[in-house]
């Protein structure tokens, strides 16, 4: 028996603990994770932790389909949480259709509901659990927390937590990664499913059309020789539109050599657990299925997922290719045979979905034709059709070698990965006539504004009814009132122009809040940025630095990390690092790489290259490279750690020995480098070019034919004669190690060398 708390995965760890956080602000919690990050190893953790705490509290696992309370029974057992008969038991697991018959025969409470695929969740069905147990603590499990119609589940969860992507778990080893190809754009297939234009009651599309229109012997031909091209003799699993279409695919598949079964609601119970069971030990090689594999179905050794149902419903389709993506022993990758272009309605299976919008209501989990384009994803390579293959051969969308390079190097693919991809863009909606901002197909400000002026990054210069103006960000929150501007436009470096009623423009430095007359001129020394006025300069800080004593570029020195200025009527006066070099301590004003607080006076630098500061109100701090700057003393110190001189001397104690150690360190990394680069010129032997000598390795010329005469190497050292009678030593690199000034050089095999001064008179130095 395994203890679910005792193996769970750092990101498990890290879930639960978000989960346990969210329940101490809110009773109900949806949790998204992709398909095959373990969610119900995670809730036997809860649930475990949750009956260690209190012996007497009551459990109820909710499930929308039999077939996934039979699972739930035997994972909770697996981790010794019997789910016991259910008229008597703390754990119990049970349909929503059971329950809601027999809601009322139950006199207990449980103190935690959990609604396993929680996305089938329905208002009308599952209400009645929160009103008669309010008390209960619920969590929502789901993969896919969205809905087509794009009503969301606010109703009856009043949180969502959410995992780490698709491409996250693929790219940190949990996921398998995939080999995805379609149909063609434009292809006989692709416009037949185009064609497709009946709706079934829950928006999608209608199965009776789907299947007049693919349950036909060309299109089931084109599916078989899309597995024999992509996926022969490996295990999988095809969704077929419905009972016929299923049975269709698997004897025609049979009847080429491939063992196939088609698994539909209709296969007795038994038989379907048995022919579950010969797929799972590998006496089936393919799984044919009617939304029978969408959920709840584990088997990581899945190689490949074929897609022969066109859906709208995004829920649909993670969950289908979701079932290829679990990882499993001799298991590299996964195939996903796309043959109704669903990626072109929903992406890759690592395409950013913005899950808290969909969870809300505010974006639909729904297909649209206008998500993919092309030129979005890596498919620079298409596959030629093989002797024998379909006039309509697929095409090749994504590599697993390509989709590894593009995760391992950056968390943003060009598969729409991230969120920034897109663009914030303003939107009318027609009833009011105002306007909002939306993300792609997602509405992140609803429309309340009467003049969208100008949009760039995630900022809108907006105007509200009442004639306000303001610069607001991509959700609608404002992020700098103004004043009631004609018009507002977005300039480079964060600098918005606005023109009053009087058509006068004057300008507003975003970084800082800071109204400017004239144009701003913007000077960058690094990351740090000065915006010059006319004849004036000025920081792009919130406590902003003015300069009205006439200086110029010249008088700007960037060190790296800090920003110093020449002003030398700059006050007060502060106390200063004593240096060798006292001059260049004063006087200075220095800005900070990434503070936007404040300027401050330099009091001068540390060996290590760290430097004291001090703000206007007397504090002093330790600012270092890629470091927050750190409170060290104060002009009026309270207490003897504040006093200037001792945390100054302090400072100064630790900057030596940090020097020191970087100075020890750089020069071992020197030599450890010069000694693997002299390993390598172990060959090295003296060329002549004209009346000049160097060494070569090979065809490799190592040092330059520069010298008189050079002898033959001895170890990493060689003497050579640079004017007549002048001799020194290099090494094999040609870096000089003994000047040339000597009558005569003998190297020694021992590392040592006699130099002869003068006939008779010879010094030994080591090497």
């Amino acid at each position: 028996m395994t203890r679910p708390h005792s193996h769970l995965r750092d990101y498990q760890k890290y879930i639960k603990t978000h989960v346990l956080e969210a329940w101490k602000s809110h009773k109900s919690i949806m949790l998204q994770m992709p398909t095959g990050t373990g969610k119900t190893h995670l809730l036997a953790s809860i649930i475990y932790d949750s009956l260690k705490e209190d012996g007497k509290r009551c459990v109820w696992i909710v499930a929308h389909r039999r077939e996934l309370v039979e699972q739930i029974e035997e994972t909770m057992e697996r981790y010794g949480i019997p789910s016991i008969p259910k008229e008597d038991g703390r754990v119990r697991a049970m349909s929503i259709q059971w329950l809601s018959r027999h809601l009322a025969d139950f006199h207990e409470s449980p103190n935690l509901i959990v609604i396993d695929e929680a996305h089938h969740a329905l208002a009308k069905t599952y209400k009645e659990l929160w009103l008669r147990h309010p008390e209960a603590k619920k969590l929502g499990l789901t993969a896919t927390p969205c809905r087509m119609s794009r009503r969301g589940f606010t109703d009856l969860f009043d949180e969502l937590v959410t995992s780490d992507s698709i491409a996250d778990f693929i790219r940190q080893g949990w996921l398998s990664a995939f080999d995805y190809v379609s149909i063609r754009p434009g292809s006989k297939s692709q416009r037949l499913i185009e064609n497709l234009s009946k709706r079934g009651a829950d928006g999608d599309f209608q199965t009776k059309e789907m299947n007049e229109v693919l349950n036909r012997k060309p299109c089931i031909e084109q599916l078989y020789e899309s597995v024999r091209q992509y996926a022969d003799g490996k295990k999988g699993i095809v969704y077929a539109i419905c009972i016929s279409h299923a049975r269709s695919i698997a004897g025609f598949y049979r009847q080429r050599g491939i063992n196939s079964v088609a698994i539909d609601s209709k296969t007795p119970t038994r038989q379907r657990k048995q022919l579950i069971e010969n797929f799972k030990r590998g006496k089936i090689q393919v799984l044919v299925n009617v939304d029978v594999f969408s959920e709840g179905f584990d088997c990581p050794d899945v190689e490949f997922i074929q897609m022969a149902r066109p859906t709208l419903s995004l829920a649909k389709y993670l969950q289908q290719v979701g079932r290829g993506l679990r990882k499993a022993t001799g298991k590299d990758t996964c195939m996903l045979i796309d043959n109704v272009g669903l990626y072109r309605l929903f992406g890759l299976p690592t395409a950013y979905r913005d899950w808290k919008a969909m969870f809300e209501g505010r974006l639909a989990g729904k297909g649209y034709r206008t998500t993919c384009k092309k030129t979005e994803y890596l498919a620079a390579k298409q596959e030629k059709a093989p002797t024998g293959c379909s006039n309509e051969p697929l095409e090749m969308v994504m590599s697993h070698e390509i989709l590894w390079d593009y995760l391992n190097k950056s968390k943003s693919p060009t598969d729409n990965n991230t969120p920034l991809q897109e663009k914030l863009k303003p939107f009318k909606d027609r009833q009011n006539g105002l306007w909002g901002l939306k993300c792609g197909q997602t509405i992140t400000a609803k429309a309340q504004y009467s003049t969208l002026f100008d949009v760039k990054d995630n900022l809108a210069a907006v105007q509200f009814e009442d004639c306000r103006t303001a610069i607001v960000d991509k959700n609608g929150r404002i992020r700098m009132k103004t004043d009631r501007y004609k018009r507002m436009k977005f300039l480079p470096d964060n600098i918005v122009a606005v023109t009053d009623r009087n058509d006068k423009t004057s300008y507003i430095d975003l970084r800082c809040n800071q109204y400017y007359p004239d144009k701003p001129i913007v000077m960058k020394f690094g990351q740090i940025e000065i915006l010059q006025v006319g004849r004036m300069f000025y920081s792009r800080t919130k406590h902003a630095y003015v300069n009205r004593s006439g200086i110029d570029r010249h008088d700007f020195f960037s060190r790296g990390f800090y920003l110093l200025i020449y002003d030398p009527f700059i006050t007060p006066e502060f106390k200063y690092v004593e240096s060798t070099e006292d001059s260049l301590n004063k006087d200075y004003v220095c800005i900070l790489e990434n503070d936007e607080d404040s300027y401050y006076r330099f009091c001068g630098k540390l060996p290590d290259g760290s430097i004291v500061i001090a703000d206007g109100e007397g504090r002093y701090y330790h600012a270092e490279a890629g470091k927050e700057k750190r409170y060290i003393a104060c002009m009026t110190p309270e207490t003897q750690t504040e006093n200037f001189k001792a945390a100054v001397s302090k400072l100064m104690s630790e900057a030596r020995e940090c020097a020191a150690q970087k100075q020890a360190d750089k020069q071992r990394t020197q030599e450890k480098k010069q000694k693997e680069r002299l390993a390598t010129l172990q060959n090295a032997v003296p060329f002549k070019s004209g009346l000049k000598w160097g060494l070569k390795s090979g065809e490799r010329i190592i040092v330059p034919p520069i010298y008189r005469r050079i002898q033959k190497p001895i170890g990493n050292y060689c003497a050579m004669e640079e004017n007549p009678n002048q001799w020194g030593i290099i090494m094999l690199d040609g870096k000089v190690v003994v000047e040339a000034r000597y009558i005569n050089v003998e190297i020694k095999d021992n590392g040592t060398a006699n130099l002869t001064i003068i006939p008779g008179k010879t010094k030994t130095i080591k090497l």
